[in-house]
């Protein structure tokens, strides 16, 4: 029999190292976004082990529990969730743009916290659903 080895939980310093990594003009941003989803995912846990981007995820879930990444690729700022979730909100996401799983937003404008607070909470909801 085997047992389920939960994956290396990264601490929070290498968030902090990825951010660091990126740019200085969009550190801001993506300090706000990472900000924006620990309050919206409070008890998530935050790690990098997954992409090699800061991710977030709940245990006991498909897919190791994770349902949201952020990530910089010149020029966006990247939100990744789980799919269903840039089909179901493709109005609001109108003008931005996207895959099945990743809205992109321009680095160089202001990006709505609001926005990814709800893509957010539409990815755990996503990730819960499926587990039924």
């Amino acid at each position: 029999m085997y047992k389920k080895v939960s994956p290396k939980r990264t601490t929070a310093s290498a968030v902090d190292t990825y951010i660091a990594s990126t740019p200085q003009e969009v550190q801001g941003l993506l300090r706000e976004i990472r900000a924006t989803i620990r309050e919206t995912a409070p008890g998530a846990t935050e790690r990098t082990d997954y992409f090699q981007m800061p991710g977030y995820s709940y245990e006991g879930y498909d897919y190791d529990g994770m349902f949201v990444w952020f990530s910089f690729k010149t020029p966006y700022i990247r939100l990744h969730v789980r799919p269903p979730v840039i089909e179901d909100h493709k109005k609001q996401l109108a003008g931005y743009r996207t895959t099945a799983a990743i809205v992109s937003f321009p680095a160089d404008t202001p990006i709505s916290m609001a926005l990814v607070k709800k893509l957010v909470k539409a990815s755990v909801k996503a990730m819960k659903d499926k587990s039924k």
